[in-house]
């Protein structure tokens, strides 16, 4: 195992402001702070909410401008009124492009700031109320956490335009305590961390606190550790496969992209193509994970408001682990260390918080003839680039793989610690008992990738199909037959999709002006894995929230203020933004440029086995290529050198 370096990943600084893709730096962020200081609009009262570099625009073809223009766009909170500035800042031309204030009973609030967290806390713990209901339970107030979560949107008119985060309890005996396994049930309290005042202590009584420990790391739950595992060592002699120039761009095998990182939606892909033959093949503009929510399905009074929206309302960037070496990630790694704002415009590096790494993925492909005599064994490897974020008591890892073959694939990894309860008794419909006394209430984690196809260009149009059921009759004596169908979306109002599993049914993006040699449109094919979508009922305030959740598929014309799947101000948004305003215009999408948007997601009924600390669970979905290369493009893959020399079969020779 080894931590790989280069020249140019250390030489970020230099290319700041140069490349319409490079990483934020340290020196951007110093000079959007100061570009807005200039401008009067950051002193001691304003807080960053978020800090983001944009896209370049688009011209009338199909590239960028010919001068870059590194624009930062800022999200503005002042802490003493609440008021909130949506601001662009261009570093290239230093100064404000332009300047919004925001009503926030309208629009929304900014995302949570982090100081925020310890507020809410605090607040309560002077509260007489609050103590009451502690004191009522023979709580030490000393020992109870307050556990700061969104408010979302709901019969309390009196919050529109207000910063409100709810708050559970939960009791640490001591520092190092899990205090998940102590939840303080039957009370929840609503805060103002603007005025820094509360609105509501609901106290529905007091219910026993779970006693068991769960500390997942003390001797009494592990047992003795396992003596049984011998080391797995992955070595590369001769290094990785693949390279890193001006600190971000990535060239492996036949693939080259930029890597990206947003405070709010992590890792983000650029510029992804593919080399064939003689010429580069654009794939992707960009693709991320632009949302993430995780709604409750328990209706108690105490949790029924409980959905967050962990990327539009926490920003799951801004709160990426630094990686181990050996411990996240294993073999021959070469890490990049992104910059971000902290809430008072300072520069953050989040060292090694992203990994890249190729792994072995057994067989690409394998064939014994016995007519020929040929023998073909062919190994798979993909290029790994990923990182992993810990939002409250969850953990996700967010994993992009490239393939040999030109596949693309993404998959989440959820761990941590589940949300916890305590347990009303056997029966209860709407939450799990992990230890006794201990619930955990059932809920989904719904994510939503937003993919800015260019294959081939930008002329790109999205077919549905679905496999084909022939009745037995003429033409089918026999009943064997099955056919496929393809359907073209040709608006937006005909691309808000749902899965159909035993229609095996996908979704091929295409360019209808780029064949293959056999004269078919090139294309790749969204695989998704079908798993429920949103289960809250569609007149809820979650369903209007996070209406992206109840379809799995959506297309829209691109735009390059699209950017979230619920809009750009989540936190305490009343709903029906982003998508479902996207396609009320019902534009042309059938050979346009387009957005593809993937909802997929885990429904979690938590088990026994999740408890204390949750094995990793795994969603995701693939993009395949569909006659976007002319025959297998993995036939100059070299056979493998196995540990005894020669070669992986005899392969026979004309």
């Amino acid at each position: 195992m080894s931590t790989t370096s280069s020249p140019e990943i250390a030489d970020m600084a230099e290319i700041a402001g140069l490349s319409p893709y490079a990483l934020t730096s340290a020196e951007d962020i110093t000079a959007v702070r100061g570009i807005l200081a200039d401008a009067g609009l950051f002193d001691g009262s304003i807080r960053i909410a978020y800090l983001g570099l944009l896209d370049p625009p688009r011209d009338s073809g199909a590239g960028e401008t010919e001068t870059p223009d590194r624009r930062f766009r800022a999200f503005l909170h002042n802490v003493l009124s609440g008021a909130a500035k949506d601001v662009v800042v261009s570093v290239t031309h230093q100064e404000v492009v332009s300047k919004v204030d925001l009503d926030t009973s309208v629009t929304g609030e900014l995302p949570v700031i982090e100081e925020e967290f310890e507020v809410v806390e605090e607040i309560l713990a002077q509260d007489e109320r609050w103590l009451k209901a502690l004191a009522d339970r023979n709580l030490d107030v000393s020992k109870v956490r307050v556990a700061p979560l969104s408010a979302g949107v709901f019969e309390y008119p009196e919050e529109k335009g207000r910063r409100i985060l709810r708050g559970l309890a939960f009791v640490q005996e001591f520092p190092a305590d899990s205090a998940w396994a102590h939840p303080v049930d039957g009370l929840v309290a609503y805060v103002d961390v603007v005025s820094k005042t509360v609105d509501q202590v609901l106290d529905f009584g007091a219910v026993p606190v779970p006693a068991e420990h769960g500390n997942f790391t003390d001797p009494e739950l592990t047992g003795p550790m396992r003596t049984t595992q011998k080391p797995i060592h992955i070595t590369q002699p001769e290094g990785p496969s693949f390279t890193v120039h001006n600190g971000n761009h990535v060239e492996w095998e036949k693939w080259s992209l930029d890597i990206g990182f947003d405070v709010r939606e992590g890792v983000v892909l650029h510029n992804v193509a593919f080399d064939d033959v003689d010429r580069r093949r654009s794939i992707l503009k960009r693709a991320s994970i632009a949302e993430m929510v995780v709604p409750y399905g328990d209706p108690s009074p105490v949790r029924s408001w409980q959905n967050y929206f962990d990327t539009g309302e926490y920003l799951v960037g801004q709160y990426a682990n630094s990686l181990e070496l050996g411990c996240d990630c294993l073999g021959e790694i070469t890490y990049l260390s992104p910059v971000v704002s902290d809430a008072f415009g300072r520069p953050r590096e989040i060292r090694n918080g992203i990994c890249m790494h190729e792994e072995d993925w057994s067989i690409l492909a394998k064939h014994s003839d016995l007519w020929s005599g040929v023998n073909y064994t062919r190994r798979n490897r993909r290029l790994v680039i990923s990182f992993f974020t810990t939002i409250g008591n969850y953990d996700y890892g967010f994993y992009w793989y490239l393939y040999l073959d030109g596949t693309i694939e993404f998959e989440a990894k959820a761990t941590g610690v589940v949300f916890t309860s305590a347990h009303p008794g056997k029966g209860y419909p709407y939450a799990s008992e992990l230890a006794p006394g201990l619930g955990a209430p059932f809920h989904q984690h719904l994510f939503s990738a937003r993919l800015d196809f260019a294959i081939d260009g930008l002329s790109n149009r999205v077919e549905e199909e679905d496999a084909v059921r022939v009745p037995m009759g003429e033409g089918n004596e026999r009943g064997n037959a099955f056919a496929r169908r393809r359907t073209v979306l040709k608006r937006e109002s005909e691309a808000v999709r749902e899965s159909d599993m035993a229609a095996g049914r996908a979704w091929i993006i295409s360019n209808p002006d780029s064949l293959n040699r056999l004269g078919n449109p090139v294309g790749y094919k969204l695989h998704g894995q079908g798993h429920p979508m949103l289960l809250a009922d569609p007149q809820s305030s979650i369903a209007q929230r996070a209406a992206f959740a109840t379809k799995d598929l959506w297309v829209t014309r691109y735009d390059e203020n699209e950017r979230y799947p619920s809009g750009d101000f989540v936190n305490q948004h009343s709903g029906r933004a982003g998508l479902p305003a996207y396609i009320a215009r019902d534009r042309d999408i059938d050979g346009q440029d387009i957005v593809v948007w993937h909802t997929f997601g885990l429904t979690h009924f938590p088990r026994p086995e999740d408890w204390p600390i949750m094995p990793v669970d795994t969603v995701g979905f693939k993009l395949r290529p569909e006659g976007f290369f002319d025959r297998s493009p993995v036939l100059d893959v070299p056979p493998s050198k196995p540990a005894s020399g020669g070669h992986c079969h005899m392969e026979a020779q004309k």
